[in-house]
């Protein structure tokens, strides 16, 4: 995923932008049939972040986005795993993206319960009426491709911001549906991970034995938190 990763900063430094500033200028470092190699910074001299082309020695372009220092807030989302066990499971990520859209219910929040022993995993939407969905360990691997748990913990969560981790994924995540992970750490916070690959710059696509191309690539992800709702 990185030609070259450089991390000289202590801590961890948060910064915001424009999304859609920042889409709009990497856009602009876009070239059909090639993978142009760009390199990120942070800070330039006036707190900007800095983006220049490195993959041609003949042209160079270069782009820099004001920032700013995003709103303090009190939650830490430092994460950290809930005990000696993480907490964790493993679906598809067609699935699991199917399962939060069934769950819809307007201003609901949904309720995700997991059982030990049995191993099963529970999605719960309260609104107008209740829905679950119950992922079952033991009743199909294929379907929850892995498990880990070894106490029963329970907590919720805005449906919209659930949805949110799922309804904005690249295509290619659910169409190579290799699967998304999702973990509960400490204070019910929720990491959901989406598997994806990604190709390899500067590499020739290669023939297998089949006859069909194929182009290496490494796998990456698309990490999301989601803080639970506070109890009453």
């Amino acid at each position: 995923l990185f030609a070259e990763y450089d991390y000289g900063a202590e801590g961890r430094p948060r910064f915001g932008l424009s999304l859609g500033l920042l889409v709009d200028c990497l856009n602009m470092f876009t070239v059909p049939g090639f993978a142009s190699p760009v390199e990120i910074r942070y800070p330039g001299p006036d707190m900007q972040l800095l983006l220049r082309s490195v993959g041609s020695p003949d042209a160079c372009i270069h782009a820099e986005i004001r920032t700013r220092i995003p709103d303090t807030v009190a939650w830490d989302y430092h994460f950290e795993h809930a005990g000696n066990t993480p907490v964790t499971f493993t679906v598809k990520s067609a699935i699991l993206k199917e399962s939060i859209d069934d769950l819809e219910w307007p201003g609901s929040s949904i309720q995700i319960h997991f059982h030990p022993d049995p191993p099963s995993v529970i999605f719960k939407g309260e609104g107008h009426g209740d829905l679950e969905i119950e992922f079952s360990y033991y009743a199909n691997t294929d379907l929850l491709i892995a498990f880990q748990c070894d106490q029963e913990l329970s907590y919720r969560y805005k449906y919209k911001f659930l949805r949110a981790t799922t309804s904005n994924v690249p295509s290619s995540v659910l169409k190579e549906n290799r699967g998304s992970k999702v973990t509960i750490g400490r204070g019910g916070m929720l990491k959901i991970q989406h598997l994806v690959s990604v190709a390899r710059l500067g590499t020739q696509s290669y023939h297998n034995f089949a006859g069909g191309a194929q182009q290496p690539s490494r796998i990456a992800f698309i990490e999301f938190f989601v803080k639970p709702e506070e109890e009453d």
